[in-house]
């Protein structure tokens, strides 16, 4: 036997933000696409990804510890505009689902 196990295990990746370990289908990965970051939903964007939790909280972690330029092996600071707008919109339609 090679010691793995028979049922498949669930991925698991780090949150960025708030450092925690979580199943991959519950996070967000962020590509770079020029000097932003990007949300990844299919997860197919080629380059090197990132997670993040999708909440305003977490993402905000990730920006003050200038997570993503670090995780994406960036230089410089990276735009998260349009990644503040997509975890906004993942959090609002969560809150919105009773």
């Amino acid at each position: 036997m090679s010691g793995r196990t028979h049922a498949r295990a669930c991925p698991e990746r780090t949150c960025v933000g708030c450092r925690e370990r979580a199943a991959k289908s519950d996070l967000l990965r962020i590509v770079v696409a020029g000097d932003a970051c990007v949300p990844d939903r299919r997860g197919t964007l080629p380059g090197r990804g990132a997670y993040v939790h999708p909440a305003v909280v977490c993402l905000d972690q990730a920006v003050r510890r200038r997570a993503f330029p670090r995780a994406l092996r960036s230089p410089g600071v990276l735009d998260t505009a349009e990644l503040r707008r997509a975890v906004e919109a993942v959090a609002g339609a969560a809150e919105a689902t009773p």
